[in-house]
Order: C-alpha cells, then sequence, then structure tokens
C-alpha cells in the first residue's frame, strides 16, 4: 500500500513538471514571434529627390528636400503619400517619389551595444545635413541658404533658387514671346510662374 502511494505522488510529481516544461515553452515560442514581429520596420529609399511635407493638405509647408537615395522609415500610406520619419522629422512624401522596402533591426546583446548602433549612425545623418546646408551656404551665403535649406519661396527668386530649394519640377511649360520667356513650373498640386526666369507668381493647380 506504502509503494502504491509512493508511485501515485512520484506521478503526479513527473506530471506537474512535464506541464510546467510546456508552458514555459509556449511563453518562449510567444514572445519569440513577438519579438520577430516587432524587429520588422518599413523603410523607403527615394527614386528622386523629394519634399518633406509638414501637413500633406498644404504643400507650402516644406520642412526640407530629402536627396535621391536616402532611406525614410515608413510609419503609414495613402493613396499618394507615404507619412515618414527622416532625419527625426515627421512629414509627407510623394508615393511616386519612393520604392517600399523591409528591412530587419539587428538584434543587439545589450543595451551598450544599441548606444554604440546609434553613434555609429549619427555622424553619417550629421554629414549628409551638413554638407547640404554647407553646399547652400557657399552659393548663396548664409542668410539665404538657411531658407532654402528649410524649403522656402519668395517673389523675385530665380529659378536655380527654386530648384534647390523644391528640388526638380514635375513639369515645365514654356512660352517664348520675343524677348520674354515665361514658364510654369507644376510640382504635383501647386504652379509657379516665372518671367525671364525670376518667379513671380505661385498658387494652387486647379482639380
Amino acid at each position: 500500500m506504502k509503494k502504491q502511494l509512493l508511485s501515485a505522488l512520484f506521478l503526479i510529481i513527473i506530471c506537474t513538471v512535464t506541464a510546467q516544461a510546456n508552458k514555459d515553452d509556449i511563453l518562449q515560442d510567444l514572445e519569440k514571434n513577438h519579438n520577430s514581429d516587432q524587429d520588422v520596420v518599413t523603410t523607403a529609399t527615394l527614386k528622386s529627390a523629394s519634399r518633406l511635407f509638414e501637413a500633406k493638405d498644404d504643400l507650402t509647408t516644406v520642412i526640407s528636400v530629402i536627396p535621391s537615395g536616402s532611406t525614410v522609415t515608413v510609419i503609414d500610406s495613402d493613396s499618394t503619400y507615404f507619412h515618414v520619419i527622416y532625419e527625426n522629422n515627421e512629414g509627407y512624401i510623394f508615393m511616386k517619389d519612393a520604392v517600399l522596402s523591409k528591412s530587419t533591426k539587428p538584434a543587439y546583446s545589450s543595451q551598450k551595444d544599441s548606444s554604440q548602433q546609434v553613434e555609429q549612425e549619427e555622424p553619417s545623418v550629421q554629414a549628409q545635413q551638413t554638407g547640404r546646408l554647407a553646399y547652400l551656404e557657399k552659393k548663396y551665403g548664409k542668410d539665404m541658404a538657411a531658407r532654402l535649406y528649410a524649403g522656402k519661396i519668395w517673389k523675385g527668386m530665380n529659378s536655380g533658387m527654386v530648384k534647390d530649394s523644391w528640388g526638380s519640377a514635375d513639369k515645365i511649360n514654356r512660352v517664348i514671346n520675343g524677348n520674354t520667356i515665361k514658364e510654369e513650373w507644376i510640382y504635383r498640386g501647386t504652379w509657379l510662374y516665372f518671367e525671364n526666369n525670376t518667379l513671380l507668381e505661385w498658387g494652387a493647380v486647379k482639380k
């Protein structure tokens, strides 16, 4: 009788340990799958230079011009725009200017490794920002370079300055009448009017 009780007690202990082990395995699998989902980040690579807008419904709210070949993190999208993060700036770019891709975040063994990775990435971002700003400052001087770097436009600009601020136009309509050259530059929802290479007016494209 005593042996039977000991055998029964032994079986109960084994079943309990096995069930606990199975439970731990299930939890580990769930945690592994969860971490795997978190590691996937959607990115996009720019096919051509694109303006980063603060608001997609207002094309005058240009934050900066993102150079061709740059990579942005995609938060969301609709039929026309990608909602992205670029150089700690959040905004919208035209979908036609970028190609979607997926990248996996590297798994860091410790917090120290993660901080080292950030330190390695920051110089390249800073170099890109500094390079564009330095180019504009050398060409136009500090005050005007700051305005162009921020994506501003104003009456009296020449076409080269507009291109340095907003990038290349999607379409250019040109009419030559005697000594007068009239141009209409189209940037998606905005038109810009030039006469003899000078910006005179702009407005929203009528749909």
